[in-house]
């Protein structure tokens, strides 16, 4: 919907796309796949297949993909070091003043969590003072819906690498987006195309103040620093109210030609009828509505650091102090008892071009404790296949692992210890936390 013709919309278009000779906004992205099933969807089919840069469009040659295998994923990664970083080079030549990289990948598969393992490392290593920002797909911990069994090895290898080698790592769990998708959207079963529109909802409120800028929380480094207050805790959830979901393949149209086209989105929401700036920062807060299946209701876990986007074009700040106030005088809320104890809040608009049936919506992103008990998870079922080394050999294949699986166990202590720190948070002697004692003599030292 297009915006009135007498609003001047005051919008960064040049943070994630750049104007082509032809006027057209072009994405800043690059679409990187070891196969080419996903991306030729995306590029040949669909309302967005005239978007992208061709030239920023990789597929491996072969096309053959990684198979589930973290370690040929890697490897494909380092053969195919030249090619992506001439595309990463090019386009980072291009920007004015580039503040960093935000990398989209799943950790259980092959190619997102290898090869985007293998691309952390190397762009700390060709661009060290710029920021990297993960949106990582945690895959479904339920036995009955995971359909890749080495999942936990795939996961931990590639969990060692955002512990080190991303600045930021927002998490979207499956397990919570599937619960949401049912509970709270009422859809039976979830397709792919819904859970990603449920994932582009939070990547596009969790950039609103980047592309509506106002006085705080306009680049990168602001948002994410007053969140992360030590580095290697730095794994954030997200939560969202009111829950729409576009489903563009409710009702396909044929055309005259045969083919399928999806309609206009029909959207789904969670049923709220009237929402207030108190009512949305509450709602943030409650379980149902946070994208991580960690318990943040435990007696012992707390907050290290919330913010709150609250987007609407009517709220004004006035709304937002006695909303704070309320929440406070209720101490609904817990923190870490060494820091500050306060919620952080941002104002932004409301994108003049989508249609919204809610005056407020809220979008937060908040560092809490919990997420040990999403990685303790992890580790649990990687020891129940690692202590009967099962289904080791197509690792044992790949050139990292042919002498020995010393790896596995390097990134199984680096999740350990990550796990250490955010239970360490929880106390209030956190301040005198000594990293490298906690982590016993041996192994290698986390950098800073």
């Amino acid at each position: 919907m297009p915006p009135p013709a007498h609003k001047f919309i005051d919008d960064r278009k040049d943070v994630f796309f750049y104007q082509s000779d032809d006027d057209h906004y072009i994405p800043r992205a690059l679409l990187i796949d070891l196969e080419p099933r996903v991306v030729n969807k995306l590029t040949r089919q669909g309302p967005y297949r005239n978007l992208f840069n061709e030239e920023n469009v990789f597929i491996a040659e072969d096309g053959g993909g990684a198979g589930n295998n973290w370690a040929s994923g890697f490897r494909q990664g380092e053969q195919h070091h030249e090619q992506v970083f001439d595309m990463i080079d090019r386009e980072s030549d291009n920007s004015d003043s580039l503040e960093g990289f935000v990398m989209c990948h799943p950790i259980a598969g092959g190619t997102g969590s290898g090869m985007g393992s293998y691309l952390l490392e190397a762009l700390n290593d060709h661009f060290p003072k710029k920021l990297i920002q993960t949106y990582s797909v945690f895959p479904n911990w339920s036995q009955n819906q995971s359909d890749v069994v080495v999942q936990p090895y795939n996961s931990v290898l590639t969990m060692k690498r955002l512990t080190l080698n991303a600045d930021a790592v927002v998490v979207l769990d499956n397990t919570a987006l599937n619960r949401i998708a049912v509970d709270r959207l009422k859809i039976e079963n979830p397709t792919v195309d819904q859970l990603n529109s449920l994932v582009a909802t939070i990547m596009a409120a969790s950039t609103t103040t980047l592309r509506y800028p106002g006085y705080m929380n306009n680049d990168l480094i602001g948002l994410l620093a007053s969140l992360i207050p030590t580095p290697r805790c730095h794994f954030l959830m997200t939560g969202y109210t009111p829950l729409t979901l576009a489903d563009y393949y409710q009702n396909p149209i044929p055309n005259a030609d045969g083919s399928i086209s999806p309609t206009y989105p029909i959207a789904r929401s969670a049923s709220i009828r009237k929402t207030t700036v108190l009512d949305v920062m509450r709602r943030l807060c409650q379980p149902d509505n946070i994208m991580v299946s960690a318990n943040t209701r435990k007696p012992s876990s707390c907050y290290i650091s919330m913010l709150n986007i609250i987007q609407g074009n009517d709220v004004e700040p006035t709304q937002i102090h006695k909303a704070l106030q309320r929440m406070q005088e209720r101490q609904t809320i817990k923190f870490i008892p060494w820091g500050p104890a306060s919620i952080q809040v941002a104002l932004a608009r409301k994108s003049p071009f989508l249609a919204s049936t809610n005056k407020v919506s809220g979008f937060m992103l908040a560092n809490h404790t919990s997420m040990a008990e999403l990685f303790d998870r992890l580790l649990s079922q990687y020891d129940q296949i690692r202590r009967r080394n099962a289904f080791l050999d197509n690792y044992r294949r790949e050139p990292m692992f042919q002498d020995n699986l010393d790896e596995f166990d390097s990134a199984r202590e680096t999740v350990q210890c990550l796990v250490d720190e955010y239970r360490a948070c929880e106390r209030k002697d956190y301040v005198d936390y000594d990293y490298d004692t906690a982590k016993g003599d041996g192994g290698e030292v986390l950098e800073e």
